[in-house]
């Protein structure tokens, strides 16, 4: 947003206007020196409030998303905000209102070297050069470039055998899916530095941990975690957190338990509710364990959707075929309502039959330590390893 939306949009006089705003639209008000974070193309940038004590957003309500937009439809291009607060996720998604989509398009195949002109209409096959082996030795227009009808998404192949690159970017999607899958440099990921390694460290998690997950930092903000979530070693996602607790996914990213490739060929399975407990319960000596990507449920749901309705719980179908041999499911969810409520969803569609229960200890007279962290925190890997090897099977916990 620019200083001068920033001005307008903090003058006194711009604010009843906003009030009046009629129904479905509402104005969120940001305190003066919070940050927002924007995905806008294929990285995260940080968007700060200007002078002013507030700042306003106005916040347009759809039935299936909020779309957060400025009231002259400034923001930048195929902006895309994912709030976790507390274990709620809430989904802020824009595709620059008013621009058209083949716009959206043509700017995002600019990052990856195709240029396109207004020659390149939606509906019709164009022969342009490859920008990564730029036609051979012959300098041939080898890349078959395709936009959809609907302008949804554009799609390109390069027919020279020696090249074959291909790929496709949707218009509302915050990833470039060049040779089909992302990667770190896309995301604009790095090593962890010495800030958050000092993070890490305080919470009892080692660097080799660490590094043996691939926990990335955002290039452009020291103090964003990326949890970088891989399938066959590929990455297919990837969930960014603040040491605030704070945490938003890529958009994009695959429905899919975190550490999916350490239960490969385990026939006893930890499932946790975070990627810290995951990285936690590898400090006390288990790698057989993954996290769920988002959180846990308000309540428990009366009745199983079908699998193809099943929304919530896609990434456990997703995974469905790592649970075929597996023998013992222990849940290591949190010690809270929302957590129990996932131990019960995810025994339901796992089998209560082959489930265990963590029972977390007690930290004082009334109070129990609420996750794997905590316990790693304050009593210590050894201490945690023996609580998970006493689970309890899930139907005499329950």
């Amino acid at each position: 947003m620019s200083v001068i939306q920033n001005l307008w949009l903090c003058c006194p006089r711009t604010q009843p206007f906003l009030f009046k705003i009629r129904p479905r639209i509402y104005v969120a008000l940001s305190p003066r020196g919070s940050t927002i974070w924007c995905h806008s193309m294929s990285q995260a940038t940080k968007v700060s409030s200007f002078p002013g004590k507030y700042l306003y957003y106005v916040l347009f309500f759809s039935q299936d998303m909020t779309i957060l937009f400025d009231m002259f439809g400034f923001c930048a291009m195929n902006v895309c905000i994912e709030f976790f607060e507390d274990g709620v996720e809430q989904v802020v998604d824009n595709n620059a209102l008013g621009v058209p989509k083949v716009e959206i398009l043509k700017q995002k195949m600019e990052l990856l070297g195709i240029n396109l002109d207004n020659s390149c209409l939606p509906g019709q096959y164009h022969n342009l050069f490859c920008p990564k082996c730029k036609g051979g030795k012959l300098k041939e227009r080898s890349l078959s470039f395709h936009i959809i009808p609907d302008c949804e998404f554009a799609m390109w192949r390069c027919f020279r055998t020696k090249c074959g690159w291909a790929g496709r970017v949707f218009a509302k999607d915050s990833n470039l899916h060049g040779y089909g899958q992302m990667t770190e440099k896309s995301l604009g990921l790095e090593p962890l530095g010495p800030k958050l390694i000092a993070y890490f460290k305080e919470r009892q998690i080692s660097e080799k941990t660490l590094s043996r997950n691939a926990v990335r930092q955002m290039s452009e903000s020291k103090e964003i975690i990326a949890f970088t979530y891989k399938q066959n070693g590929l990455l297919v996602g990837c969930k960014f957190r603040t040491m605030e607790k704070r945490f938003w996914q890529v958009k994009g990213t695959e429905k899919m338990l975190y550490g999916i490739d350490d239960i490969n060929h385990a026939s006893e399975v930890i499932i946790v509710e975070g990627e810290i407990d995951k990285l936690s319960l590898e400090e006390a000596g288990f790698q057989n364990c993954v996290s769920v990507p988002g959180g846990a449920p308000g309540k428990v749901s009366k009745d199983l959707p079908p699998i193809e309705k099943d929304t919530a719980y896609q990434y456990l179908w997703n995974c469905k075929e790592y649970f075929n041999k597996v023998v013992r499911i222990i849940l290591a969810t949190d010690n809270d309502p929302p957590g129990r409520a996932l131990a019960d969803e995810l025994a339901k569609r796992l089998g209560q039959e082959r489930c265990w229960q963590v029972h977390w200890p007690k930290k004082d007279d009334t109070n129990c330590f609420k996750d794997a962290n905590e316990v790693l925190k304050y009593m210590g890997a050894d201490t945690l390893k023996r609580i998970v090897e006493n689970a309890e099977p899930y139907t005499i916990a329950h």
